[in-house]
């Protein structure tokens, strides 16, 4: 079911803006529903969710796969991203206001169930930025019941980015002041897009990754980059003020291959919560869907998803 959610933002020049998202329903009703709520990172859109090779093999869709163990699956387009509305600027587009906007996209999307399943709880399922804008969004509005980031840490990608803004996340101020023009001077434009290399090892992992997997993808990741909250992830520390107030479960998966660091140090940052798990995932680069290991990714996170949400006496 793909719907059209409005919001109640205003950007100037901008008349009504609208988030995109896709609903898919399980075929059984739980009695305990759960709502995982997809957030795609940088360059991908909602597609990334829903990998669809030629040969119809549901194995690669997270949300399929998902729906099909009894979940309800919601996956959304970042504003500027995929059929979502693209302002003009780019630029207005920093981390807070993207969480803002999926926030209220969200709450429509839970009335609507909750009027048939009162019951119904969301998990915050975000990859790469996607896994950044679902931290700093459970952090500001705490939608969630738990959250799962998937490729992603607070170290950020501190060999792409200046010695000097090395301390720069730990000042939220001097970030909102200085982000913009950072942004600007990296990507140039309002919606850079970059060329992206199919045998990347911290993307792809090479050899490892299935051919049809790759192939589907290419649907899913043409898309731009939105400059702010891109430049953002990058930073070392980038929302580690924000992680440190998540008081929720978190669910942590990351490739041998991936790009978020040393794994074992990355549950480190979430000192409010007092439920961790942390899954490495064999053979496996960035975007875990096209590695073999997605089957345990999905088996593991189903699991823990229920057991985190099941009802206590």
């Amino acid at each position: 079911m793909t719907l059209r959610l409005p919001l109640q933002l205003t950007l100037p020049n901008e008349s009504a803006l609208q988030i995109a998202a896709t609903l898919f329903e399980p075929a059984r009703v739980s009695e305990d529903p759960i709502l995982l709520v997809c957030l795609p990172g940088g360059g991908m859109n909602r597609g990334y969710f829903d990998l669809q090779p030629e040969d119809g093999d549901t194995s690669f869709s997270f949300a399929r796969q998902m729906s099909a163990r009894g979940f309800h699956v919601l996956t959304m387009d970042h504003l500027g991203i995929g059929d979502s509305t693209r302002p003009a600027d780019g630029y207005a587009l920093d981390a807070s206001l993207l969480a803002q906007a999926n926030e209220q996209a969200l709450q429509q999307v839970l009335g609507e169930l909750r009027a048939h399943l009162p019951m119904l709880r969301s998990i915050g399922v975000g990859h790469s930025m996607g896994a950044m804008l679902t931290l700093l969004q459970q952090a500001q509005y705490k939608p969630h019941a738990a959250i799962a980031l998937l490729g992603f840490s607070t170290r950020g990608l501190p060999d792409y980015t200046p010695p000097a803004q090395a301390e720069l996340a730990k000042d939220p101020r001097r970030l909102r002041e200085q982000l913009p023009a950072l942004a600007q001077k990296m990507f140039r434009e309002p919606y850079p897009k970059v060329q992206r290399d199919p045998q990347a090892k911290g993307i792809f992992g090479g050899s490892s990754a299935d051919p049809r997997g790759i192939a589907a993808l290419k649907a899913a990741s043409d898309e731009p980059l939105l400059p702010l909250p891109a430049y953002q992830s990058m930073l070392p520390g980038n929302v580690a003020l924000d992680a440190a107030r998540v008081d929720v479960p978190v669910y942590l998966a990351v490739g041998d291959r991936d790009m978020a660091g040393p794994p074992q140090q990355i549950p480190a940052a979430f000192t409010a919560s007092r439920d961790i798990a942390l899954q490495v995932l064999p053979d496996t680069g960035h975007a875990h869907f096209l590695f073999a290991a997605r089957a345990q990714l999905f088996e593991r996170l189903a699991v823990w998803t229920r057991s985190v949400t099941a009802p206590r006496a």
